[in-house]
């Protein structure tokens, strides 16, 4: 079973710390003898599932939208993306130079091309930008792929910071529950 995860980067810390344990929760769904995550590796949920994954002895097969794309990323986050692709079991990619909105999308049409099943980590409100989890849920619908949401009750994402990628993700939704086209 190969299951994709999509998400908001950016979120709160109280955020993140619920989303970790939906994330875990969502992972005793899955017989780890035949799970592979498929994951962009970027910071917050696409991290937090590749990582739970590894450790209950699942694979991970990774996809990068672009070559500089983990250079879009801040710093503190490159030894844990560095960690996670090197034990990746198998890196698929774009083949695009520049970490744009475009190879963003690319990537992740990619990933839920290769999935069975896509997580979403997502409050259910539109994309911020061209690539946002709202955009990849859709074209995962459109494919007939599979979409489960997973978002904490009540919880909200932050707002964009200017300084920051223009591809940051946020969605309010609560308990996680399934959507199939």
């Amino acid at each position: 079973m190969r299951v994709g995860i999509t998400g908001h980067i950016g979120l709160p810390d109280e955020v993140g710390e619920q989303v970790r344990g939906l994330l875990a929760e969502q992972l005793k769904v899955y017989d780890v003898r035949d799970l592979t995550a498929v994951s962009c590796l970027a910071e917050g949920p696409d991290s937090w599932w590749a990582r739970a994954v590894l450790d209950v002895g699942a694979r991970l097969e990774v996809v990068e939208p672009a070559t500089e794309y983990r250079d879009g990323f801040p710093a503190e986050h490159h030894p844990a993306y560095d960690a996670l692709l090197a034990r990746a079991s198998e890196v698929h990619r774009t083949g695009m130079m520049f970490s744009t909105s475009e190879a963003h999308q690319a990537g992740s049409e990619i990933l839920v091309d290769l999935s069975d099943e896509l997580l979403a980590v997502w409050d259910g409100l539109p994309a911020r930008g061209y690539g946002g989890t709202a955009d990849v849920v859709a074209y995962a619908h459109g494919a007939g792929v599979p979409v489960t949401v997973l978002w904490p009750e009540g919880a909200a994402r932050s707002l964009p910071d200017p300084r920051t990628r223009t591809h940051t993700h946020t969605h309010t939704r609560s308990h996680s529950h399934s959507h199939s086209s």
